[in-house]
């Protein structure tokens, strides 16, 4: 652990000969422990007191921050990181002016690793930079449930490694870009490709599966052109969809965008062919064509749709408007039945009153499909849920399931039909 979160914990002080809650007054009496303790490792408990300011925590928090710059290099110029890193945030505040550390004793680590092969690696690895947090080997065991990823060696020599071939192997490898605290690892899209404040944010919503995951897209001008171009995705934070988190096809699968084939300028037909427009022009033409057919018009509208865009669709074409929703996997939402409000948050947590929930995937591969939602489900059964996985071959959701089922392939729907007429009746339901 990086250690930079040490505080001062105190807990409700019990007697150790009866077990009962010692008393000050009318208040029980804390206990402040010896030593500082690490605030992403304590579990949390009732009545506990937490000091996270006082010159005892500076102290330590100072100490650490030299001990943290001894061998780590001075990227910053160079470094992806750099402008949004939290170390350098740290440095300032705690860091001190001068290294009391032999330079020739600073330890050199290897720069450009790629989790992978050269070719197919998303995610580099600069091991020199690394502090040895942890964040990225648990978020991939305990949230992505992929542990592909860990610690090697001891001490100063303590490094990642990758235990999958291919390396890395996980559809949510690039969330640990995002929660990395130094420049340790970077994707190999954004690696060298611009500067965090020359980006620009516009908020968005991913296309690739019906989840409809937050998005930030960050963009930048470039060339003599001034075009701008989109230079990362990152996730935005909606604790009801996506929470924080994006799969790796919703942050990588943006290149269409600048694909050579798409159309930049809109085509209008003259003579009985198509030739280029401004837009002023194309947009008139289309309202006059529209005001003339009334309402005998319809419009047909592509599954990468959002709802919001699709609600105003609709509105353009006074309700005449149809979705086809077999792109971007959008007919998952009536293969499995999620409804409109589904907070997979609360499913199998006792303190929503939703414990005892039960869900039921049927003919469905989650992470495949719609990574997100996987991940959520997978959530949901480790607090607590029931779930029941309906399929005919083999997903990676099986393993948290309490109950599979296997039918043979054409056969759903009477594997449908004997879950229906199984669960008439039923609470805490969600298909």
């Amino acid at each position: 652990m990086c250690r930079m979160c040490l505080v001062e914990v105190g807990r409700v002080q019990r007697d150790r000969a009866t077990g009962q809650v010692v008393m000050e007054g009318d208040k029980p009496k804390i206990a402040f422990a010896p030593k500082l303790e690490t605030a992403c490792t304590v579990p949390v408990e009732e009545g506990m007191h937490v000091r996270t300011l006082n010159s005892k925590v500076e102290a330590a928090r100072k100490d650490v921050v030299e001990f943290l710059l001894t061998s780590h290099p001075l990227d910053c110029p160079i470094c992806d990181k750099g402008g949004e890193c939290p170390l350098q945030n740290l440095t300032m505040r705690h860091g001190p002016g001068t290294s009391r550390f032999i330079y020739g004793e600073k330890l050199h680590s290897e720069k450009h690793v790629p989790l992978g092969t050269e070719d197919n690696a998303l995610i580099y690895l600069d091991r020199e930079r690394c502090i040895q947090c942890a964040r990225c080997t648990r978020f991939s065991d305990e949230v992505a449930g992929d542990h592909v990823i860990g610690f090697y060696e001891r001490g100063r020599k303590i490094e990642i490694v990758t235990f999958s071939d291919p390396g890395f192997d996980s559809k949510f490898s690039g969330n640990t870009t995002d929660i990395c605290p130094v420049g340790a690892l970077t994707t190999k899209d954004f690696r060298f490709g611009a500067r965090p404040w020359e980006l620009i944010n516009s908020a968005s919503i991913c296309p690739h599966c019906p989840v409809g995951c937050n998005l930030h897209v960050n963009t930048r001008r470039t060339g003599a052109s001034g075009k701008f171009e989109v230079k990362r995705i990152m996730p935005r934070q909606n604790e009801l969809v996506n929470e924080i988190w994006i799969c790796d096809k919703g942050r990588f699968g943006h290149h269409f965008t600048a694909s050579p084939d798409r159309l930049t300028t809109p085509l209008i037909k003259k003579n009985g062919q198509l030739v280029e427009a401004s837009w002023d022009e194309a947009l008139d033409l289309v309202a006059s064509k529209l005001k003339a057919a009334g309402s005998s018009v319809y419009g047909l509208a592509g599954g990468r749709l959002s709802n919001e865009d699709f609600y105003e669709f609709r509105k353009l074409f006074n309700g005449n408007a149809a979705l086809y929703s077999r792109m971007g996997g959008g007919d998952l939402v009536q293969k499995i039945g999620i409804g409109v409000g589904s907070n997979f948050s609360a499913m199998g947590n006792p303190h929503t009153g939703a414990g005892g929930t039960t869900i039921v995937v049927v003919a469905s591969d989650l992470e495949e499909e719609a990574p997100i939602w996987w991940l959520r489900v997978k959530q949901a059964s480790e607090r607590g849920a029931n779930l029941i996985v309906v399929n005919a071959r083999p997903t990676k959701l099986d393993k948290y399931a309490a109950k599979k089922i296997t039918y043979e392939y054409g056969d759903e729907v009477n594997a449908v039909d004997g879950l229906t007429d199984a669960v008439k009746g039923s609470e805490n339901l969600v298909v």
